[in-house]
């Protein structure tokens, strides 16, 4: 009998099943992981970008306000829109040249636009006459920008256009 089960190599039934069992629960612990994760990633992508772009207009506004008195220093000191940033802008110094404040467009990972003829580039904005919750931009100027994500983050609590 003992040479018999020497004989038989293979699987058998129940090693499958319970293989198959184990690796089942190990899948189903690691799918809400990598949801996680990838929501994880970009939520550390939605803040870096939302510091880039609020650093890149605060030395904007920086560079407008220690621009000397002229004809060419006109309005609150905010750029237009966000393609300003991108563009640059000449501040009437000696050298007379245009200072850019991004190398590239930035965008909102929850809400990337749509197109490439989108000037807000997914994302909401507030000019500086806008009451703090205003969810319509007046177009003035470019003053904050937040996500257009309705979403709320990993901690439960906050929304994503509340950052």
């Amino acid at each position: 009998m003992f040479a018999l089960l020497k004989v038989c190599k293979g699987l058998s039934l129940i090693e499958l099943v319970v293989t198959m069992t184990i690796l089942g629960i190990l899948a189903a612990g690691v799918i809400p992981l990598t949801r996680m994760a990838s929501q994880r990633t970009k939520e550390i992508e939605l803040r870096r970008n939302l510091r880039t772009i609020r650093m890149a207009i605060d030395v904007y506004k920086k560079k407008f306000d220690k621009m000397p008195e002229g004809p060419s220093k006109t309005g609150s000191g905010y750029p237009k829109d966000l393609q300003e940033l991108l563009d640059g802008r000449d501040f009437g110094d000696a050298k007379a040249v245009k200072i850019k404040f991004l190398r590239r467009k930035i965008f909102d990972p929850f809400h990337p636009p749509e197109s490439d003829e989108d000037d807000m580039w997914g994302w909401n904005l507030r000019s500086s006459v806008d009451r703090p919750d205003s969810t319509n931009w007046g177009k003035e100027d470019v003053f904050d920008v937040y996500s257009m994500s309705e979403g709320t983050a990993l901690d439960g609590k906050t929304k994503y256009n509340e950052w």
